[in-house]
């Protein structure tokens, strides 16, 4: 038998994970792996295991929600051999789980976890050198994903999403940004920016997705210029949304690996639903094919 680590949060989603924790360790023990469970103690916490744990298993599978993988990956990242990553995704949303072809169905991940999935390279973000996974973003509604309380998100789920993000609309405020990006430069006021690396995030498929290969160093990369009024608002997230617009009218669409945002006023990013920090000047880079994700069909 083979050692596994499962680093699971037993607070993620509705705090349901628990109840399916012996349905999960059953899957993993048919395929012959000898489990160690661990049970995140806080946040962050999924970070240190991976990193202080990893090293010792041949496999770490993680279960919770998008937060939870963006910490496992973030402790990952940080060993110089990081063992084969698996997922059994446990949130409200689970953009990682539609991105890695996984099912929400706990015994059915955890069979693709412990031997049914592919393992194939995937590209990690870096934000100010904080990894992330598949979407890092600044401006309209970004504050949505990690100020949005747990208890409403289990509630109503990507209603509580919509909620609050049209309780936002009044402080929508824009930046003007200068950047740089693989050689180029773009400068201009922008009320939102998308850094990613998927196919689907919010619960929504991009109309980009199709073109989205999680292994080749690229980013796609989304900016949504100053709106004039809330109809401008609603006119660029629908432009987001729109396949046949891939650059057009307020949206900028493009691939890159290296890009830097200067601002004169510290700018909030979100990063996998989570709070990625406040800086002036924000460096992300594509780590290519960085770790080895298991993937479903």
């Amino acid at each position: 038998m083979e050692p596994l680590l499962l680093i699971y949060n037993p607070t993620a989603g509705k705090g349901q994970l628990p109840d399916e924790l012996a349905a999960v360790l059953d899957e993993f023990t048919k395929a012959n792996w000898l489990v160690t469970a661990y049970p995140t103690q806080g946040k962050g916490d999924a970070a240190r295991a991976a990193r202080e744990l990893g090293p010792r298993f041949h496999r770490v599978v993680c279960a919770g929600g998008d937060g939870t993988l963006s910490e496992t990956v973030t402790g990952l990242m940080q060993l110089e051999k990081p063992p084969i990553l698996g997922y059994i995704p446990f949130g409200s949303t689970n953009d990682c789980a539609a991105n890695l072809g996984l099912p929400r169905i706990p015994r059915q991940a955890a069979a693709i976890a412990a031997g049914q999935g592919v393992p194939r390279p995937s590209d990690i973000g870096k934000l100010n050198g904080r990894p992330f996974v598949y979407v890092a973003a600044f401006g309209a509604f970004t504050k949505v994903a990690y100020e949005t309380p747990q208890d409403l998100k289990n509630t109503f789920g990507h209603l509580a999403y919509v909620m609050a993000g049209i309780a936002s609309l009044p402080s929508i405020t824009p930046y003007h940004i200068k950047v740089e990006y693989d050689g180029n430069v773009l400068e201009d006021d922008f009320y939102f920016g998308m850094v990613s690396n998927a196919y689907s995030i919010g619960g929504i498929r991009l109309p980009t997705s199709e073109h989205v290969v999680l292994d080749d160093g690229l980013f796609e990369v989304d900016l949504v210029k100053k709106p004039v009024s809330i109809a401008d608002v609603a006119n660029g997230f629908q432009a987001l949304l729109d396949q046949n617009q891939p650059s057009a009218g307020s949206r900028v669409h493009f691939k890159a690996s290296h890009l830097t945002f200067t601002c004169e006023k510290p700018i909030p990013w979100t990063i996998d639903g989570e709070f990625g920090g406040k800086e002036s000047v924000n460096e992300i880079v594509n780590c290519q094919r960085a770790l080895t994700i298991i993937r479903g069909s």
